[in-house]
């Protein structure tokens, strides 16, 4: 399996931690959430995304897989739960200087 750098080890435990300031220090400070295209840029609009679709809704993660696709980037699978979406979802990671510079959600 593919190695999951530090800092998206670190987001995907936040999240399934419920906690919302650890998840936002993975980020970089213009860092983004691309959820099925819907963009959402900086740690104010990326907290307000998490507060209503993420770990407000008390998100799960279940990694399935990993695997690089760039090599700035890997791509996590899991299994979402929690009391919003439900189901699998890939969600990939771009790293700059050890921060997300973006998380993109997809199927």
């Amino acid at each position: 399996m593919t190695a999951v750098p530090a800092v998206v080890r670190r987001a995907l435990d936040a999240a399934n931690a419920g906690d919302t300031e650890a998840f936002l220090d993975c980020f970089a400070p213009n860092g983004a959430v691309d959820d099925w295209g819907r963009l959402f840029r900086g740690h104010d609009a990326v907290r307000g995304w998490s507060d209503k679709e993420f770990i407000g809704v008390r998100v799960s993660l279940d990694v399935t897989g990993v695997r690089s696709s760039a090599t700035d980037s890997v791509t996590v699978s899991a299994t979402v739960g929690g009391d919003g979406f439900n189901g699998p979802s890939d969600f990939t990671f771009v790293v700059v200087d050890e921060r997300l510079s973006l998380m993109r959600i997809t199927g």
